[in-house]
């Protein structure tokens, strides 16, 4: 890891409580999920995490999902999103 990449997950998780609040569990759930991945504790040829975020609208499952992208990836589109509302 470069240290631009430490510094980042060091501060996974208050840049992702910047955009989505009062879910400090799932928050704290998904930054120790990446930051076991990034240090080398993952399956390198599994994916960084698969999350399933369950809730009522507007509570931040979709909110938390493009924080997250736009922090690993630099784009909050490059995830998959299902909304099984819609089958």
């Amino acid at each position: 890891l470069t240290e631009d990449e430490k510094q980042k997950l060091m501060k996974l998780e208050e840049a992702l409580h910047s955009r989505v609040v009062g879910q400090e569990e799932a928050v704290t759930a998904v930054a120790q999920a990446v930051r076991r991945n990034r240090a080398g504790m993952g399956d390198p040829d599994r994916p960084v995490g698969s999350f399933l975020f369950l809730g009522p609208t507007g509570v931040g499952k979709t909110e938390l999902a493009k924080a997250l992208a736009e922090l690993l990836f630099g784009d909050e589109n490059r995830m998959v999103r299902f909304d099984m509302s819609e089958f």
